[in-house]
């Protein structure tokens, strides 16, 4: 099994990199559009986490920038009905961290905003996996004296009816300023950084 691939890239469009070592062998990688927004023109020098997945029908190579993202990569894979394809479109709408956090919160608004992924499906692939990725959702900042506070703010503004993304990046931006006093404050400049 291929680890880890170093080299130059060749090429690279929306799905996938070239990669080409210094032995001059030459793979296609397939990799997450977080991660490609990440990686160097063709010519720079690139390291990635690699998983080899073989199916019935094909044989790929998915990078990751880091382990951290191929282990949530592998979990995924474990989740009835998510495939490599559903994985990697998952992990190209969100970065690892909200990927994760979404999960361990059962967040299936925030799962749905994903191509493919329904209701029925959301509600699913949450209760399979956030057990699994508990371990990889990183915590966010205290508020309140309380781990969780951020989460707390993020899921309140999501029950308003923000998506999980708009939510997270909201509180996110208030957080970089100062951390509040409250969980309510954070909501109240959260709602009014959107």
């Amino acid at each position: 099994m291929i680890s880890r691939l170093q080299g130059k890239i060749l090429s690279r469009d929306a799905a996938c990199v070239e990669v080409e070592t210094s032995g001059g062998v030459v793979y296609e990688v397939e990799v997450p559009i977080t991660v490609l927004q990440g990686l160097p023109s063709p010519g720079g020098s690139v390291e990635l986490r690699t998983l080899q997945v073989v199916t019935e029908n094909s044989i790929a190579l998915y990078g990751f920038s880091n382990a951290h993202e191929r282990l949530l990569f592998q979990r995924l894979l474990t989740a009835t009905g998510v495939g490599a394809k559903l994985a990697l479109a998952m992990m190209s709408t969100y970065s690892a961290e909200r990927l994760a956090r979404a999960l361990v919160e059962k967040d299936s608004t925030a799962l749905q905003q994903v191509s493919g992924i329904g209701k029925k499906k959301a509600e699913k692939i949450a209760l399979d996996l956030a057990d699994k990725v508990a371990d990889l959702a990183i915590v966010t900042p205290v508020v309140d004296g309380v781990t969780g506070g951020a989460q707390d703010a993020v899921q309140a503004l999501v029950n308003l009816g923000y998506s999980f993304s708009v939510a997270d990046t909201a509180v996110r931006a208030v957080l970089e300023d100062e951390v509040p006093d409250s969980t309510e404050e954070l909501v109240r400049r959260a709602l009014s950084a959107t």
